[in-house]
């Protein structure tokens, strides 16, 4: 089965969509509910889930999307930008990663909510506009093909590829592969997440050409201390892209053990 932007997908792996496009024909028959069982608004979330997500608006520092005070400390970037600058130029979250946003996300993530997707590449499509708008292309952060036959799909994938038909650009599911499974980066340190991540990206050289030259934006779910979306953006600069920048769904802005 052949999707858009030469995206080959194997008949197994159509799994999410075949899912979303079930529970649409459903919403046809049956009032949609929300994840809390009240009357869903957005995408699934009732008035009260809604209100309880902590979406992430200007200011935030250009670097990292991290919420600053005030606007011109945004254009400075947070101390932690300017001390150490990152392979992605620039990066927006959506919403704080905590309580309320965190159960979706694992959703989407472990426990097959493919459908899911679709309402956070809306919101990224709002929290990433500026960065959608100068790009070229849009890259998920890829998973380990042995970790994909567990879990089925990439959850990154799944958000990146309707954003890219919103912003009209070019969708590059395997522009990136990881070279090595990793072991989970929840617990550790940031030291610890920067070595588990070393060298596990790359650009496969069939590939490069689709990447040499182009603008793009880097797709993941949340935003840690950021060593796996540097990880992804020096490989991808490696192989001559001539921007990275990096569009995620929840940032995380404590420093404490989350399941992620």
């Amino acid at each position: 089965m052949r999707a858009e932007h030469g995206d080959f997908r194997p008949i197994w792996k159509a799994g999410p969509r075949l899912m979303g496009l079930g529970r649409g024909l459903l919403d046809l028959l049956l009032p949609p509910t929300s994840l809390d069982g009240e009357a869903a608004i957005s995408g699934g979330l009732s008035a009260g889930a809604f209100s309880k997500i902590t979406f992430l608006d200007d200011p935030v520092c250009d670097g990292c999307g991290l919420a600053v005070a005030y606007a011109d400390a945004a254009l400075e970037r947070c101390p932690a930008c300017q001390a150490k600058p990152r392979a992605f130029q620039r990066a927006r979250a959506a919403c704080v990663y905590d309580e309320h946003s965190r159960d979706l996300v694992l959703k989407l993530k472990h426990a097959d909510r493919a459908d899911l997707a679709g309402l956070f590449a809306r919101w990224l499509s709002r929290s990433g506009a500026d960065l959608l708008a100068e790009a070229d292309a849009v890259v998920p952060v890829p998973v380990h093909r042995a970790r994909l036959l567990s879990r089925r799909y990439n959850q990154a994938a799944e958000i990146a590829r309707p954003l890219a038909r919103m912003a009209g650009l070019a969708y590059l599911p395997d522009a990136l592969v990881r070279q090595r499974d990793t072991a989970s980066q929840g617990g550790k340190s940031a030291s610890g997440r920067q070595r588990n991540v070393a060298a596990a990206f790359a650009v496969p050289a069939s590939r490069r050409s689709r990447v040499a030259g182009r603008r793009i934006v880097l797709i993941d779910d949340v935003l840690t201390t950021g060593a796996t979306a540097e990880g992804c953006a020096r490989a991808l600069l490696k192989a001559g892209a001539s921007r990275v920048t990096l569009s995620v769904v929840a940032r995380v802005t404590e420093m404490r053990a989350r399941p992620i």
